[in-house]
């Protein structure tokens, strides 16, 4: 397994503070950094080799130090006999220290420098022109090169970041590279993680280079892998269906049953052992049809709500719901009442919308809660325009959750759980298939499924790491339907679909298969 650091999310700013500390206080050279950085980046590469000794390889080099990364790595490719140049868009004088170091070893040992750039001569170019560090639009000269290396038919790889990207927001500054790999040095930056230059990026690796935070620093911003599914504790052995706990939920309404069912059958697919459905009479028998596993009660009165309230473990309100006075109060009755017993509430949907409307509501939120609103429910809820939270994904989560002290997972191509404390997590999996009618109905329901994981579980994980991994789980889900099913084809029922065969994993791993 991967140490937790490699989970980890840095900015610029920060990579730039951890190379400096590792650098300067640490005391390992940057020149040392600069060729375990090469070293991997080659290593990567010669796994992916297919010409044989047609290979020939293009690196092209900035004069920072990610084109001293460059060098370094056209000259180990050189001394292990695969035909490879070197090529320098930035001027020699304006090199660093480091840089400058590495062209005079490249020289050294005979590396070819091409000075007439044909990119149709090469089976591989490697982009080491810009790091981290780039702050403006490329424009000019270094446009146009881009844009040549991005037309040659060659596999791409890029040196830490495809140049052009932005290290934090992943847009693309003017022009950036495309690459069909990259390798990243020590975290993976947030640009990496969100779109496009997740796109841009390919495949992306993050290489341990040997820079480290120090010792009581602890970084904010995560991502998980499928390793983290060890996470979940174990199925007992000795358990009973109410031992894997009941989810109540309070959804529906008339001629709207679908997410009713959608989030149920996925509360159930992610393990919880009894799920209720709080509804209208209107969706009785279409639900008692679709979901006869599950119990459907239409009644609303203090004592029924009351005895429902006091058998589940986990709420979820929203999805379907629709947003009538009659919806209002089925809403409010159950989330006020959760407030004050502390039940676990995953807020969804409908459940957002009348939230949006109704702002003293918010005195019912807080640590038990967990938010779901896509952007557009999370405009209406914090009065903000769509475009402005789409600039800004993890500031807008981070917040919210502070303001309201919950957990706020803001659903995008790159959901962002975050919660009041400013602990981040950037989801990794799941595809454009996910963006299809009810996949958030079946995310309630999975929240709700590993928030019942842990109900007698021994080792206890902050609620946002919980939300965090129910995410991580409906993607894994939806990215093995993508692969059964297509992108284009798949529906909200396939990810429920695969939500056995993903925690099948878990299993696994506890069974010594894995």
């Amino acid at each position: 397994m991967r140490g937790e650091k490699m989970r980890e999310i840095v900015t610029a700013c920060e990579m730039k503070a951890l190379d400096r500390n590792t650098i300067e206080t640490a005391g390992i050279p940057s020149l040392v950094l600069m060729e375990r950085a090469a070293l991997k980046t080659a290593e990567e590469l010669r796994k992916r080799l297919k010409n044989g000794s047609r290979e020939r390889i293009l690196v092209v080099c900035g004069s920072g130090n990610n084109g001293g990364d460059g060098l370094a790595i056209a000259r180990l490719l050189h001394l292990a006999g695969i035909e490879t140049c070197f090529y320098l868009a930035g001027k020699e004088e304006r090199m660093t220290e480091e840089t400058k170091c590495q062209l005079k070893a490249a020289r050294y040992y005979g590396v070819l420098q091409e000075h007439n750039l044909r990119t149709d001569e090469y089976t591989t170019i490697v982009d080491a022109i810009f790091g981290v560090g780039l702050a403006r639009p490329v424009e000019g000269s270094y446009a146009r090169l881009i844009r040549e290396l991005n037309e040659a038919d060659a596999f791409k790889v890029a040196v830490d970041i495809p140049s052009g990207v932005n290290a934090d927001t992943g847009f693309e500054m003017g022009t950036a590279f495309r690459a069909d790999l990259t390798v990243t040095f020590a975290f993976r930056k947030r640009g990496l993680c969100f779109y496009p230059g997740r796109m841009l990026g390919g495949e992306i690796i993050t290489a341990d280079i040997g820079i480290y935070p120090e010792p009581k620093q602890k970084l904010q911003v995560h991502y998980l892998g499928k390793e983290d599914l060890s996470l979940m504790p174990p199925r007992l052995p000795y358990g009973n269906k109410g031992t894997f706990g009941k989810v109540l939920l309070v959804v529906g309404s008339p001629e709207m049953c679908g997410a009713a069912y959608l989030s149920a059958a996925a509360a159930f697919k992610c393990s919880a052992g009894m799920v209720k459905i709080q509804t209208v009479e209107e969706n009785r028998i279409s639900l008692q049809t679709l979901l006869p596993e599950a119990m459907v009660s239409c009644e609303f009165n203090e004592e029924q709500n009351r005895q429902m309230l006091n058998w589940c473990d986990v709420l979820v309100i929203g999805p379907g719901l629709g947003v009538s006075g009659r919806s209002r109060e089925r809403a409010q009755w159950f989330l006020s009442h959760a407030a004050e017993c502390g039940r676990p509430v995953i807020l969804d949907a409908d459940g957002l919308n009348l939230l949006s409307v109704h702002d003293e509501w918010k005195k019912y939120l807080g640590e038990n809660v967990i938010l779901t609103p896509h952007i557009g429910e999370m405009s209406r809820l914090n009065k903000t325009m769509i475009s402005d939270i789409q600039d800004a994904l993890m500031e807008t989560a981070y917040e919210y959750a502070k303001e309201t002290g919950t957990v706020c997972v803001l659903k995008d191509a790159c959901t962002v759980t975050a919660g009041p404390s400013g602990e981040t997590y950037l989801n990794l999996s799941g595809n454009a298939g996910l963006a299809t009618a009810g996949s958030g109905d079946v995310l309630s329901g999975v929240l709700a499924g590993v928030l019942c994981m842990y109900l007698s579980a021994e080792k206890k994980i902050p609620p946002v790491q919980l939300a965090a991994l129910g995410v991580f789980v409906h993607g894994l889900a939806g990215d093995r339907a993508a692969e059964v099913c297509g992108k284009r084809g798949m529906t909200a029922r396939d990810i429920i679909r695969f939500l056995p065969e993903i925690l099948r994993i878990k299993d696994d791993m506890d069974d010594g298969k894995m």
